[in-house]
């Protein structure tokens, strides 16, 4: 039994014990005071330091006005989430965390996530090539990755094309990188071709004098390089006469479809025949 003077059940002795380890708590917390405030005032001011770079890289980016607006917006997020990630180590190694071990992790992290994406990786590294070295711009007719069409939308992962009878086509952004790129619209002006054929009878200066006055008449051709007039070859029915023509870009295909009829017209008009094709057919009498 025990007396009133003390115990296990003493309050005096339970008080004791309390302030006892209140005062231990208060010593730790004492200890590791400067590093949590120094590790919340490098956190605070990282991360406010990360949004502000993060503004005036893209408002570099945009003033430069040579990159384009989704390139600027992922090289900006780039770097914010690098410099944050950068905030985050320097934070725990001001609390005391050693960072050494912690970068490692990161970086296998990295490797894992980058060995399991690389084929989506690939792509956005050749979304990045692709905005940034500008092959084709939207509204630009490309023929890429095998498919041709209008382009609608250069992404980080695909790029958008619209065909000429108005299909979506949704392309991944390494198949396009990687292979041979056709722009059509690369230049201001192209070369409209045509192939007329005419008679082994008929006049091959008329009918070549023909084509050059309508190609006059129809006044899109170019002067500077003049157009291209000239016996090509000998056909197995017709001689053919190669035609070439300089337009600007725009006008491709009105020129040659408003050509092609013209010149048939014309050479109907004049009784400058294009033959049909045709094969002689030799038959030997047997006894």
């Amino acid at each position: 039994m025990q007396d009133g003077t003390g115990g296990a059940g003493d309050p005096s002795e339970k008080l004791n014990v309390a302030v006892t380890f209140i005062h231990g708590m208060v010593e730790k917390a004492a200890a590791y005071l400067p590093s949590v405030v120094g590790a919340l005032i490098v956190l605070i001011v990282g991360l406010w330091l990360a949004g502000r770079i993060k503004k005036l890289v893209e408002a570099g980016i945009t003033r430069s006005g040579k990159v384009d607006q989704t390139l600027s917006g992922f090289l900006s997020s780039l770097v914010h989430y690098g410099l944050i990630a950068l905030v985050i180590i320097t934070t725990l190694g001001v609390f005391g965390v050693p960072t050494t071990s912690f970068a490692a992790v990161i970086g296998a992290a990295g490797l894992a996530i980058g060995l399991a994406l690389q084929g989506t990786l690939g792509h956005v590294a050749s979304g990045v090539m692709m905005l940034g070295f500008r092959p084709f711009d939207v509204g630009d007719f490309v023929e890429a990755a095998g498919v041709s069409g209008t382009v609608k939308h250069i992404g980080l992962f695909t790029t958008e094309m619209s065909t000429t009878d108005n299909k979506k086509l949704i392309i991944p952004n390494g198949m396009i990188f990687d292979d041979v790129i056709t722009n059509y619209a690369g230049f201001t002006t192209r070369r409209v071709d045509f192939l007329f054929g005419v008679s082994y009878d008929d006049d091959l200066n008329k009918a070549m004098a023909l084509i050059k006055e309508e190609i006059e008449k129809d006044g899109r051709g170019k002067t500077d390089p003049e157009p291209t007039i000239a016996v090509d070859s000998l056909g197995d029915s017709s001689v053919n006469i190669l035609t070439r023509v300089w337009v600007d870009r725009d006008d491709y295909f009105p020129v040659k479809w408003a050509l092609t009829k013209a010149v048939k017209e014309r050479f109907d008009a004049e009784g400058v025949s294009i033959p049909y094709p045709c094969r002689s057919v030799y038959m030997e009498k047997t006894e």
